[in-house]
Parts: C-alpha cells; structure tokens; sequence
C-alpha cells in the first residue's frame, strides 16, 4: 500500500513540476514580449505567418459556418413564429462563441503545428543551444515574436471569420429561404452591442496568447529526434486546442 502511495505522490509531484515549468516559461516569454529590444522584424514576419496565411482557411470555414448556422437556425424560429430573429442568431452566436474559437482552432492546426515543429526542429539541431552560446534569448528570439504575432492576428481572424460567417448566413437565409435583407441585418442591428464585440476581441487575444504558448513550450522542450518533434507537435495541437475549449467556458463566464 505504502509503494502505490509513493508512486502516487511522485507522479503528482511531476505533474506539479511541469506545470510550474510551464508558468515560468510563459513568464519569461511574456516579460520578453514587453521590454526591449523587441524583434519587429521577426514579429512582422510572424504576423503575415500567422494571420495572412490562414486567411484563406479561416474564409473557407466562416463561410460554411455561416450558411450552416442559417439553415439549421431558420426552421428552428419559424415553428415558433421568429423566423425575423435569423440574423442577430447568426451575428450573437458567431461574435460571441463561434467566431473565436472556430478561428483560434483553426490558427492552431495550421500555424500552431508549424510553430512547434520549427522550434522543435531547432532543439533537435542543437540551434537553440547555439544562441544560448552565442549570447541571444532564445525567448527573446524565438517565443516572444510569435506571441506577440498571435496577439495580434488573432483578433483580426476572428473578425474576418465573423464578417465572411454573417455574408454566409446572409447567401442561405436571403438568397435561399426567401428573407428580406433588412429584417436579416435590421434586426442584428437592433441586438448585437459594442459589449458583444469587444468580449469576443477579448476572447481571441486570450486564445492567441494560449496557442503561442502551448506551441512554442511544446517545441522547446521536445524530446530529440524525428519522433521527438512529431510527439510535440501533435500534444501541442491537442493540448492546445483542449484549453481553448476549456478556456473559453471559463472567459465567457466572466465576460458575458
């Protein structure tokens, strides 16, 4: 009884470790992020990386996402007489909940998956330990632009999504089933505040700053080796996108 007791306590005690591992990595990332020098070159590159890249995927998602949303929404209203509530059940429901997430999930299988395979690349190269030698922050060089970029391209995905997902909403429930287009958009005039769009804001910086992380945590402590980088990459996927989920719940309790 005794042993399984001990083993108990000592795998509690690594998990406690990693995870305390894991806040003073952010930590430092953050504290680099904030104070000079700060690598704009690095950061700019990160944030065509990115946000520009994943446009098209964030376009071809918010697209569908919207049309989906219309046409399982409109019969819905129309057996209880409310079908005119089509547009702000498109706007509330994306700008609030699926705008965010579906976009930080998507930015995290597309550039979170790359951002931890080049650094853990680099690990397994030895080139991180060669800035250490060479005098540079890694963190500094390698973390905090892509925290940075996330942070800010975030956002900006997410707004695109939001847009291109009412457009889409707009093609199935005017286009399609025969709705005005001003009660579509007079109504989401009347229901969506500035309160809807700035938690949103809120929601997908959050979710960028928890993608730059996880990511970039994953590939710089990744084990040696091609399977090493391919571990990494995948848990920092899952993991990641598990906490956005997870984070999500608990932000829009605070925030709605």
């Amino acid at each position: 009884m005794y042993r399984w007791f001990s083993m108990l306590g000592a795998w509690f005690i690594a998990r406690l470790g990693r995870l305390g591992k894991t806040g003073v990595f952010f930590a430092h990332s953050l504290l680099c992020s904030v104070t000079p020098p700060i690598k704009f070159e690095r950061v700019v590159r990160q944030i065509w990386f990115v946000g520009w890249k994943s446009m098209l995927v964030i376009c071809l998602t918010a697209v569908f996402t919207g049309m989906v949303l219309a046409l399982q929404g409109y019969p819905t209203l129309r057996r209880v007489g409310s079908e005119a509530f089509l547009g702000p059940l498109v706007a509330l429901s994306l700008i609030r909940e699926l705008g965010p997430v579906l976009s930080a999930l998507m930015v995290t299988g597309r550039a979170g998956s790359s951002i931890a395979a080049e650094i853990g690349v680099m690990r397994t190269n030895e080139q991180i330990d060669a800035l250490e030698l060479m005098g540079l922050n890694p963190l500094r060089y390698l973390v905090a632009p892509n925290l940075i970029a996330c942070l800010v391209a975030l956002p900006v995905l997410a707004s695109v999504f939001n847009v291109i997902a009412i457009f889409g909403g707009y093609l199935v429930g005017v286009r399609l089933l025969g709705m005005h287009a001003s009660t579509y958009f007079g109504e989401m005039s009347n229901y969506v505040e500035m309160s809807d769009i700035v938690g949103g804001i809120y929601k997908s910086m959050s979710f960028g700053v928890l993608i730059a992380w996880v990511c970039c945590y994953k590939g710089y402590y990744c084990r040696f080796g091609a399977q090493g980088v391919s571990a990494a990459t995948t848990q920092a996927v899952v993991n990641t996108s598990a906490l956005i989920l997870v984070w999500d719940y608990f932000i829009t309790s605070l925030v709605f």
